[in-house]
């Protein structure tokens, strides 16, 4: 009997948001009847791979003799999935044929969905694959020529576009060197960062605008009431666009979620603008967190450094508001299942809107409210405490009034306002430059403020008054000193004053409830 034939190649599957090296080994016998067998803990997809990769083999154009195949995806203990390993399988079994010299392969990583006439397809999650290859000590990456624009956003690796598997063998049997892909990361960030939408678009609603200015300088989650029609969605469609831009980590790190995700928009090599999610109010829980049987990074990873607007704040499920609790305090999901366990990152600005009451118009002087104060109490009580109290800034939205719509003078665009944001924000980075922990006034806890915030005299009294005459809750404190820090950092102030905390009180509407009566 034909001794067995053996061959490797190296392949990376993504786990969370990052990836981890893959072997995959492949043993040829000749034992009858033939067969195909994928080990290593492979999803469907993965097993799907043997037709796939059979049908590709043959129609570019190698003969391959029938034997027992065995293909071990190596470490075995971590499910894969994804079509990414048909490549580095079809390989590797044109290795172990003799077709290709091993070690050809020992300084290569081989991602890539074949089609069944050879050619290659795209696959998601190639940025965190080739950040994988070059941290595992690999020179190159071959990847579909759609990929790689991505992957060779990683620095020092060099990253071939292959357009089929004929390609890829031929490559590898002659040695002929590489036309490696080339790209300047920051012309092209540069290039994605423009966006269509502009805050100079938005008529009137002056102190809405302020208000959303503060958030943005302080990195302030914020909720926004006001009757259908004032412009809630228009406002947070736009905060996106005066956040600071994104810098090339951010950009990266980014860009690393909305691979894995299969969210890159056609063409996009890397996210260039702040995220803005705003899922639909029927969305689950998984769909929110992230989640599934294989985990995949939900809506608040897909807005790490961006923003997570929820419209109609009290049309969502309970349950749903309630587990953005842990990615609101730690910037971070894990997700646990029996055999593995993910984290995705989710540090992002949280903005919700709401109407004041279920019709919508218990604060529009220009139509009558239908509901009762129970009604009204019904609908408010929907939104539960330690959710509020994780949101700084409530932001009431009037009416847009006509001469305000009719006008034709454009406000302040967001170039202009997000000028004032990025001081703000530096000024804030050098006063936390010795912590690890905070970025922005929003992430100040009750031992920072006493660091931080010291209050004059005034301020004290006025702070104290606003408490007990307006009926502020005691949750109320806390935020508006952490507000009032920001709009001083935004008057280029170095100490909180009293006028400071003045504005700041006036972003807590919802602790007084004035539409209660």
């Amino acid at each position: 009997m034909a001794a067995p034939l053996l061959a490797h190649a190296f392949s990376a599957a993504v786990l969370g948001v990052d990836a981890y090296i893959v072997k995959v080994e492949c043993h040829l016998d000749n034992v009858v009847p033939p067969s195909f067998t994928t080990v290593g803990l492979p999803e469907g997809a993965v097993r799907e791979s043997k037709e796939r990769v059979l049908a590709a083999l043959k129609n570019s154009g190698f003969n391959i003799p029938q034997k027992r195949t065995t293909v071990n995806l190596a470490p075995a203990d971590i499910r894969k999935e994804g079509s990414g390993f048909d490549l580095p399988i079809a390989i590797g079994i044109l290795c172990a044929l003799g077709h290709l010299p091993q070690d050809a392969l020992e300084s290569i990583v081989l991602v890539g969905e074949l089609g069944l006439d050879g050619a290659l397809r795209p696959v998601t999650g190639a940025l965190p694959i080739a950040v994988a290859a070059r941290d595992g000590g690999y020179k190159t990456l071959l990847t579909p020529a759609d990929n790689a624009a991505e992957a060779v956003l990683v620095d020092g690796l060099q990253v071939g576009a292959m357009g089929s598997l004929l390609e890829v063998a031929t490559h590898l049997q002659n040695g002929t060197p590489l036309q490696p892909v080339q790209v300047d990361r920051e012309r092209l960030l540069a290039q994605v960062r423009r966006s269509a939408i502009d805050f100079a678009d938005v008529k009137g609603q002056e102190q809405a605008k302020r208000a959303m200015e503060v958030a943005a300088a302080g990195g302030h989650n914020a909720i926004m009431v006001g009757p259908p029609g004032s412009g809630k969605t228009m406002l947070a469609q736009r905060l996106a666009t005066i956040l600071p831009a994104l810098a090339l980590d951010e950009a990266l790190e980014t860009t690393k979620i909305h691979s894995v995700a299969g969210q890159l928009p056609q063409g996009q090599s890397i996210v260039g603008q702040r995220p803005f999610r705003s899922p639909h109010h029927t969305i689950s829980d998984a769909g929110l967190i992230g989640g599934g049987t294989v985990p995949r990074p939900g809506e608040v990873s897909l807005a790490h450094h961006g923003v997570l607007f929820l419209d109609e704040l009290p049309e969502f499920r309970k349950n749903v508001l309630e587990v953005l609790r842990q990615p609101l305090e730690a910037g971070e999901v894990t997700i646990a299942r029996a055999k593995v366990s993910v984290t995705y990152p989710a540090r992002f600005m949280l903005v919700a809107a709401m109407n004041p009451c279920p019709c919508g118009y218990a604060t529009d002087p220009r139509n009558e409210c239908s509901c009762s104060p129970p009604a009204i109490q019904r609908y408010m009580s929907r939104i539960s405490g330690p959710l509020l109290d994780r949101i700084d800034i409530h932001i009431e939205v009037p009416a847009v009034v006509v001469e305000d719509l009719a006008g034709k003078a454009l406000g302040e665009s967001s170039e202009t306002i997000r000028g004032r944001v990025e001081q703000a924000r530096r000024r804030q980075q050098e006063r936390y430059a010795d912590s690890q922990r905070l970025f922005a006034n929003a992430h100040l806890e009750s031992q920072d403020l006493r660091r931080f915030c010291t209050l004059p005299a005034e301020g004290e009294q006025l702070l104290s008054t606003a408490i007990s005459r307006l009926g502020l809750s005691a949750r109320a404190y806390d935020r508006i000193i952490k507000v009032s820090r920001t709009i001083a950092d935004l008057a280029g102030d170095d100490h909180i004053a009293t006028n400071h905390l003045a504005e700041a009180i006036q972003y807590r509407s919802l602790d007084r409830q004035l539409w209660l009566g």
